[in-house]
């Protein structure tokens, strides 16, 4: 082939590809979230037209989860839903990606016979080029690379909040819960090196990302494999560095791996917030032990204790699993008790899923789906007692909110505290006597409290 018709091929291609739309939807967690921006940077760096709604789109990608019962449920809903868009509106090809892809792949080959394609959870990388073959004529494409590789640094799109992002430290986990198959399809833990993520920061910033969420399967061990220690402080503070970055948030902090250098690092950056979410599971020993945790009911307490001590105004977010294999009434009790004492200010709880290739599914005990349902009701009751008077006695206190948007109807706007995650804690509902810019951080007076949400008033 001639260099002259190869350039007018290319552009031929390019210009193919402007006028074909791609549409992605992302179920799961928030590292599902950084998985599919960076596809959706990939396809646009290779040209693709990007569309919300895969009703209008000629290829529909779906990145889905299977972490629980409920998210494998809500990916397969999902993906019956835009394969019949194959036949009643002018989608061409569906993609499927991510946890469940690489989980069940055969399985839903059979069940859906519509998916033109599937990538496993480090497969997302070749998203343009599978996009490329299908195009070509390719069918029931895989791929399906070792799920303990890292995957290499890929430009990436921002899809939801501009001043807010992820910034996915690791991927995998060495851990092994007796309860979690995470490990089956997202790989031992593997650190993204330093600099890449400080590259990857200070990227997003430059975009106007001014709160940047730290986030992995777990982030507190971060850097043992590549640098033989625990790197997370040293992470922080570089990060901290960058100059128009505001907020640092934690998320997915074993309790168990907190060292007091980390809760010195939490105390001592400003731009680190204090906010720090470790997921328990539970409080009692013995259950812990079946869950194949090695944190103890009072290595808890002391750990609570080093925190609140040390960083007075910290904010502790937790979740649980309620109703877990051989979990008595008595034990459920006495969780109910340890919260009660510790007062954690947010908790979220999810009724135990069984799930296929773990220790737990194979436990005797089993516990009936009523009773577990009624284990996290009656914690969530609790909480919203202690989640009250916590936000009771933030009234009339002064602290800083990032607004988040505007409600017309109710004329006021939304936005978040440091004491707030979003999209699994509360909102603050702010007034306000002239327009405000969302992304921006401003002083505001906290003027009434509810169960979860506060409402407030700009200085």
């Amino acid at each position: 082939m001639t260099q002259e018709k190869r350039i007018i091929e290319n552009a031929a291609d390019d210009a193919g590809k402007k006028d074909f739309s791609v549409a992605l939807v992302t179920l799961g967690c928030d590292k599902n979230t950084v998985d599919s921006e960076e596809m959706l940077g990939i396809l646009t760096e290779h040209g693709y037209r990007l569309t919300e709604l895969p009703e209008d789109a000629d290829a529909a990608i779906v990145n889905t989860c299977c972490f629980i019962g409920d998210a494998l449920e809500e990916s397969i809903s999902t993906l019956f839903e835009i394969a019949s868009l194959k036949k009643d509106a002018h989608l061409k090809y569906l993609i499927v990606t991510g946890c469940m892809s690489q989980r069940y792949k055969e399985q839903i080959s059979a069940e859906i016979p519509e998916a033109d394609a599937f990538l496993g959870t480090t497969g997302f990388t070749e998203i343009a080029s599978v996009l490329d073959r299908l195009r070509q004529g390719e069918s029931g494409i895989a791929v399906f690379p070792d799920v303990n590789r890292t995957t290499e640094e890929s430009p990436r799109r921002i899809t939801n909040r501009p001043y807010t992002e992820y910034l996915k430290i690791a991927e995998g986990c060495d851990k092994r819960c007796t309860y979690c198959a995470i490990p089956q399809f997202r790989g031992t833990y593997r650190s993204i090196p330093m600099n890449r993520l400080v590259k990857t920061a200070r990227e997003l910033v430059s975009d106007g990302v001014r709160e940047l969420i730290l986030v992995a399967q777990e982030t507190t061990v971060y850097g043992t494999d590549l640098y033989g220690e625990k790197k997370l402080p040293e992470l922080l503070h570089r990060l901290a560095e960058i100059e128009e970055l505001q907020w640092i948030r934690l998320l997915y902090c074993y309790p168990e791996e907190i060292t007091d250098e980390l809760i010195e690092t939490i105390a001592v950056e400003p731009k680190v917030l204090s906010y720090i979410d470790m997921p328990l599971q539970h409080t009692e020993d013995h259950v812990l032990q079946r869950m194949g945790r090695r944190l103890t009911k009072e290595g808890l307490k002391d750990l609570v204790r080093r925190l609140r001590d040390r960083i007075p105004d910290i904010v502790l977010r937790t979740t649980l699993i309620a109703g877990f294999p051989g979990e008595t009434e008595e034990e459920h009790q006495a969780l109910m008790e340890t919260l009660d004492e510790l007062e954690f200010d947010r908790v979220g709880v999810f009724p135990y899923s069984k799930e296929e290739g773990t220790i737990a599914a194979e436990m005797p005990d089993q516990i009936d789906p009523e009773v577990k349902e009624r284990y996290r009701d009656e914690i969530m009751e609790l909480q919203q007692e202690i989640s009250f008077d916590k936000n009771e006695a933030l009234v009339g206190s002064d602290m800083d909110v990032l607004i988040e948007g505007y409600l017309p109807e109710e004329d006021v706007y939304v936005a978040r505290t440091y004491r707030d995650a979003p999209d699994v804690d509360g909102l603050v509902f702010v007034s306000a006597d002239r327009e405000l810019i969302s992304g921006e951080i401003l002083p505001a007076r906290i003027t009434g409290a509810a169960e979860y949400d506060l409402t407030a008033e700009i200085l």
